[in-house]
């Protein structure tokens, strides 16, 4: 028989962790939340230590991701794209900075605690996002950890420029090079 769906979640302590109603008004505090859901991601045992969040124009949290390629057997399933799928779902739009009618609906910011890796930054692409901030370069992942972020562009800054889409790199940098060398340092199974 073959599977006719797919059904991913994030894990159940997301609820308690995140606050809807909060305003993010600084790149600061949007990356220290990726940075934080990614630190909650591997402290319980849900996955991997990637988090990102979609904001709107208002700062506000339309959806959030964390890593969960193992728990739920998919590749695909890593932080920015649970983000951007839920964004997806909650907006019922594809490019998320259009609104039904293709009017501009952003900006839209995406805030990531680690550089997204080529399946990620191929996602960025086409699911309208005007804006973003990144925490940890792909170096750091792949120095403090034992992932492959896979090829991208000599220049994958500037082509996303290219298409619109402003890249703020090395905000809180550390404390998400901290998360990553836990990561890095655990015994047992890794998610």
């Amino acid at each position: 028989m073959l599977y006719a769906q797919v059904h991913l979640t994030l894990p159940a302590w997301v609820h308690e962790a995140v606050d809807t109603r909060a305003v993010h008004p600084m790149d600061e505090d949007k990356v220290a939340l990726a940075i934080a859901l990614s630190r909650r991601n591997i402290d319980a045992g849900s996955g991997g230590p990637f988090g990102a969040a979609v904001f709107g124009a208002d700062d506000r949290i339309i959806a959030i991701g964390v890593n969960r390629v193992l728990p739920h057997s998919c590749s695909l399933a890593h932080a920015e794209t649970m983000a951007y799928m839920l964004a997806q779902q909650r907006t019922q739009r594809v490019r998320l900075n259009l609104d039904a009618q293709g009017q501009p609906a952003g900006p839209i910011t995406l805030a990531t605690s680690s550089q997204p890796c080529c399946q990620c930054y191929g996602a960025t692409v086409w699911a309208g996002i005007d804006r973003l901030l990144i925490g940890a370069r792909s170096e750091d992942v792949e120095a403090l950890t034992d992932f492959d972020e896979g090829p991208l562009p000599v220049d994958w800054v500037g082509a996303l420029e290219q298409r619109g889409i402003e890249v703020v790199r090395d905000i809180q940098r550390d404390a998400a090079c901290d998360v990553l060398r836990r990561y890095g340092e655990l015994d047992g199974p890794r998610y």
